[in-house]
């Protein structure tokens, strides 16, 4: 059981109030693993501005790159997240389970993307130099490469907040990956 309480809006700092209500406002709820960011009274804010920032990565492919990452890592929160955003991405729920897997059948520039989120977490950023140049083969850039590295890093942080905290998941919680036939 976790030690960690998800906090209520009375509960946090008066700026993280101000990011509650904008959350209420966007999402129609505060996701409970961004209220736990809100333990901190600068984290939630430092972590949005990092996560929303500008990159040369679509909506689909920042998808491909949480799911693949939150997979290796083993966060049931954010693979139930990431599931929810992804289908609201136009993924299918075998697509999805495909990306968590590190892989994309259906679209072979994804394809590479998924494989280098993989490979980069699994391997704690010391990349296969043949699923970088795959990569790059598939079209994407040095930029787009530092892009997804950055990601990779944007979701491995949830990952552990998670998998530290053990807050209770508020998303449909993602089938295991085993029910995937790939």
């Amino acid at each position: 059981m976790s030690t960690f309480n998800v906090p209520t809006r009375d509960e946090v700092s008066a700026n993280n109030q101000a990011i509650f209500d904008n959350l209420n406002k966007a999402l129609g709820f505060v996701p409970n693993l961004y209220a736990t960011y809100a333990h901190s009274d600068t984290a939630l804010e430092n972590y949005l501005n990092f996560s929303n920032a500008k990159t040369s990565l679509s909506a689909k492919e920042k998808e491909v790159v949480n799911l693949a990452v939150s997979q290796v890592n083993e966060c049931i929160y954010c693979l139930s997240a990431h599931t929810a955003i992804g289908k609201m991405n136009g993924f299918t729920d075998e697509q999805i389970l495909e990306l968590r897997a590190g892989a994309a059948s259906f679209d072979s520039k994804l394809d590479a993307l998924a494989k280098l989120a993989k490979n980069i977490t699994e391997n704690r950023g010391r990349a296969d130099q043949n699923i970088v140049n795959e990569f790059f083969a598939a079209g994407y850039t040095k930029g787009s490469l530092i892009d997804t590295i950055v990601l990779v890093g944007d979701k491995t942080i949830s990952n552990y907040i998670h998998s530290t905290t053990q807050i209770p998941v508020d998303f449909p919680v993602a089938q295991p990956l085993e029910t995937a036939a790939l």
